[in-house]
């Protein structure tokens, strides 16, 4: 087992600095996961702990040994990737012992660890099977494999289930928990899907234009987003944020004036303060008297959840999250409530909780 220690970590190409100072750290057999929107910088961060890209600062540890100058061969990891990977011509077997026959292990126990992590992985079947002859999931199960005999210190997922249709991702996600928490690895997993973050990670790093947001167990973000992007970026559908200011009653958007019992002290002395105001699609319940008042304008019905979309008196757009069986019809107006401690407010101009 081990540990991965990030410490001020930066990547630049020439004058174009892409990681900014990123320091975090994945316990003895956790699960951290990467997540932020293409071109935050995640992947680079991800190359950099395997050894694919350089540091151009800061230092990158695994099991306390500073590794920035070790060949990646070196640094005892397994890198899964999304595009697999695996070597057309080869069956499922040779490609998962491969990199074993390269170090020149033992015969027998290369086939000890083949059969091994194909038989947590559901492929003792396929083993005389090309990749060509395989699924998209199952050649994801035969890259994991690969990884899984080397029987490494610490496994890299760069995006794995991209590539995979949106029932197969489902699935391979509970594979890929499964795996993990069997096999108590220590694992660093980068994703842009939020939902895939919030469903495998231990802990997870919220990355935005190349630093790091907020990390912490998924429900904590959830429920205490530090900064706008985090709230708009977990959650789905995403949390409404909108502009609204600091009232004597409360919180207000236009002419709208939401309570804020028991957070008095908040806006104590700042009426007229611009803030942003969050407000969770799940969070806002139907109710005949609530305070909320929107014109629905498009209803996505799921089945047991109504996601429902409407705008505010003022042209405020709005994201609920109804009941599937609640009776709605578009253009009408509904009433929607929602408990004060369920509304964020964040700085109007740094992004920052309040």
């Amino acid at each position: 087992m081990a540990t991965v220690t990030l410490d001020g970590v930066r990547k630049s190409y020439g004058t174009r600095e892409v990681v900014h100072g990123v320091s975090c750290a994945v316990g003895d057999g956790e699960l951290v996961v990467v997540v932020g929107p293409s071109g935050c910088g995640k992947s680079t961060l991800l190359r950099m702990v395997a050894g694919l890209e350089t540091v151009s600062a800061g230092t990158v540890a695994i099991d306390g040994r500073i590794v920035n100058g070790v060949e990646p061969k070196d640094r005892d990891i397994a890198m899964v990737f999304q595009n697999y990977a695996l070597y057309p011509h080869m069956s499922v077997y040779d490609n998962m012992a491969y990199g074993l026959k390269m170090r020149r292990m033992d015969r027998t126990l290369i086939k000890e660890r083949v059969d091994r992590a194909a038989g947590i992985l559901q492929l003792a079947e396929l083993l005389e099977r090309k990749p060509r002859q395989l699924s998209g999931g199952q050649r994801q199960r035969v890259a994991m494999g690969r990884a899984i005999v080397r029987d490494p210190k610490v496994f890299l997922f760069d995006e794995p289930l991209s590539n995979l249709d949106a029932k197969l991702r489902v699935q391979m996600r509970v594979d890929i928990k499964r795996l993990q928490q069997e096999l108590a690895t220590t694992s660093l997993y980068v994703t842009h899907d939020q939902v895939e973050a919030m469903t495998l990670a231990d802990r997870l790093v919220v990355m935005n234009a190349g630093t790091v947001d907020q990390i912490g167990p998924p429900l904590d973000l959830y429920e205490r987003p530090a900064t706008v992007f985090v709230a708009g970026f977990i959650g789905s559908p995403a949390m409404n944020l909108v502009a609204g200011r600091l009232d004597p009653g409360g919180v207000a958007i236009g002419a709208l004036v939401l309570a804020l019992d028991g957070q008095g002290g908040l806006i104590a002395g700042e009426p007229g303060r611009p803030v942003t105001i969050g407000l969770r699609p799940e969070n806002l319940h139907f109710a005949g008297d609530g305070p909320i008042r929107i014109r629905t304008e498009l209803l996505e019905r799921l089945g047991a959840d109504t996601i429902v979309h409407g705008r505010l008196d003022d042209g405020t757009a709005l994201t609920a999250r109804a009941p599937g069986a609640l009776a709605l019809r578009l253009g009408e107006t509904v009433r929607l409530g929602i408990a004060p401690e369920h509304i964020h407010l964040f700085d109007a101009d740094s992004g920052r909780r309040l």
